[in-house]
């Protein structure tokens, strides 16, 4: 079964798609920090709901997906791509028993991050965090039935 869930905030489409033998209930948030004062009059960094994002603004995806199906979810995987107007920031990405994967064109194949490469002008080099497309987790194990699982990552407006 595949699921598909799309979030549309500020004119950037943004998706997660699962692959699993159950049902999951995706949800994307999207924050930023902001310092704000707490009631003791001292400055502390929190995550935000966001309202408006300026270029050079850094914001935060969450993706939460619950198992609501009777059985363990296997094979989970959630792939977000990244907006052409966004940079991703480098080792932000991550999913607490999840392996971390990116893809440098458009979702096609995807691999480690150290492991890719793109070719500019004839010249193949390194991929880094500005050629990234999509990111990938893919879950280590199985998703109990009622069991919810989180992955997240930072990027600035360009």
């Amino acid at each position: 079964m595949k699921i598909l869930m799309s979030v549309v905030f500020l004119g950037l489409s943004f998706s997660a798609i699962a692959q699993e033998e159950g049902s999951l209930d995706i949800r994307t948030i999207v924050q930023k920090q902001e310092v704000v004062v707490n009631e003791n009059g001292e400055s502390e960094n929190r995550l935000v709901a966001v309202e408006s994002v300026v270029p050079g603004e850094r914001v935060f995806y969450t993706i939460t997906f619950t198992n609501v199906g009777d059985e363990p979810a296997q094979n989970v995987v959630i792939t977000n791509p990244i907006a052409a107007e966004l940079s991703y920031v480098e080792g932000s990405a991550f999913g607490p028993g999840m392996d971390v994967e990116f893809s440098v064109d458009g979702g096609a194949t995807f691999a480690d991050a150290a492991d890719l490469t793109v070719t500019v002008d004839g010249e193949t080099r390194a991929a880094g965090p500005d050629d990234f497309t999509h990111i990938r987790w893919v879950m280590q194990g199985e998703l109990n039935s009622g069991s919810q699982g989180t992955a997240r990552f930072a990027a600035v407006l360009d």
